[in-house]
């Protein structure tokens, strides 16, 4: 792995994980958090998606459930300057089977090859990781119209990309088949809060006495911290993946500990809604925001899910509403959410509709067997 593959115009090494960010090992870390801004800039006009260097730094040494990669390409005579990268997750806990990656791109460098070779660098480690299925994603602003020359609907019917986008071309020729869209959506905040109030007491009212929403930051409260692993691990089985290879994610009070912990060194803040099934003292439901401390304005709407046996009762709504009016107290400074939903995924989608979100982009997942 540590022997440099050349090619015309880059050199695909992999980069090395600092300890700090002052050491002289971070140039790739530091590069590869520009090169992000420069593509996020690129493609959306603004930074807000971007990883910083501090979040990567913590994702690649804290590997227990997680291992993060990162290979780069770099110019052949400046060897710190990196012109793309291949960023590999390594699931540790379940979905041994599988890697998932992102390559970007120096704009300038764009048809040069650098992709081409990032990608197969990528898969390269993920064989040696034991992994014979990739997920692979490729991102795009705005969605095309269907009757747009060039667009590719998703097998599930529901989203569609243009073929003619670098992400959509590099997959294609890669042997990567098309698996699901997903809608990226932004909500403009604060959410009028004559809307809010009206949600919830609709939401609230078809639920009934027999549910009740909990909500904490940063850290969950250890009487519920079982129950929340219950329904993250059943986040890999209950939200919708259509033909993309994915198995149970067990998940359990150390890891829920643990990834609250990477949250906190990464600089972030968590908001956290559940709704409590009150006869059994069970969770039902529950969804996450993060928020990057240092970046009031910005938010993330991270994992939501319903259990199965407890949909039909609008929960989903319940804890959603719960969480952005939570946020409007706590964080009055914040002035819009990003979040990620399968595009068949017609639920949920109406739940962010109606809470006033708006699609921005569609961002395809594309799988491929390796062996």
């Amino acid at each position: 792995m540590s022997t440099p593959v050349r090619a015309a115009r880059h050199t695909i090494v992999d980069a090395p994980v600092p300890r700090t960010l002052a050491d002289d090992d971070a140039w790739a870390v530091l590069a590869v958090a520009s090169l992000e801004r420069l593509a996020g800039r690129a493609r959306w006009g603004h930074e807000d998606l971007v990883y910083t260097a501090r979040e990567s730094l913590v994702s690649l040494r804290e590997d227990g459930y997680v291992r993060h990669l990162q290979v780069v390409a770099v110019d052949p005579d400046h060897p710190r300057q990196v012109l793309g990268a291949a960023l590999l997750r390594l699931p540790q806990a379940g979905n041994t089977h599988l890697a998932e990656f992102d390559v970007l791109v120096r704009p300038d460098r764009a048809g040069t090859g650098v992709d081409d070779a990032l990608l197969a660098a990528a898969e390269v480690r993920a064989v040696a990781a034991g992994r014979r299925v990739v997920i692979l994603s490729s991102e795009q602003r705005g969605e095309p119209a269907a009757d747009e020359p060039g667009v590719l609907v998703a097998p599930t019917g529901c989203g569609r990309i243009r073929r003619a986008d670098p992400g959509v071309a590099l997959a294609e020729r890669s042997g990567y088949a098309l698996e699901q869209a997903e809608r990226y959506s932004v909500l403009g905040l604060p959410v009028p809060p004559e809307r809010l109030a009206s949600l919830l007491t609709a939401a609230a009212a078809a639920a009934g006495p027999d549910y009740r929403t909990l909500t904490w930051a940063d850290r969950c409260p250890p009487q519920w911290v079982d129950e929340l692993a219950r329904l993250q691990t059943r986040m890999g089985t209950d939200a919708p993946s259509a033909g993309l290879e994915l198995e149970e994610d067990p998940w359990d009070a150390a890891r829920v500990r643990a990834v609250e912990r990477s949250i906190g060194r990464s600089g972030r803040g968590q908001l956290v809604t559940a709704a409590e099934h009150v006869p059994t003292r069970t969770l039902a439901a529950f969804t996450s925001l993060e928020y990057p401390l240092d970046s009031p304005g910005i938010v993330f709407q991270e994992d939501t899910l319903v259990a199965r046996e407890h949909r039909g009762r609008r929960l989903g709504m319940l804890v959603k509403a719960t969480n952005l009016d939570r946020l409007a107290a706590t964080r009055p400074q914040a002035r819009r959410v990003h979040t990620w939903n399968a595009e068949e995924n017609s639920y949920m989608l109406a739940i962010n509709v109606a809470l006033g979100f708006a699609g921005a982009g569609v961002y395809a997942m594309w799988q491929k067997r390796l062996a």
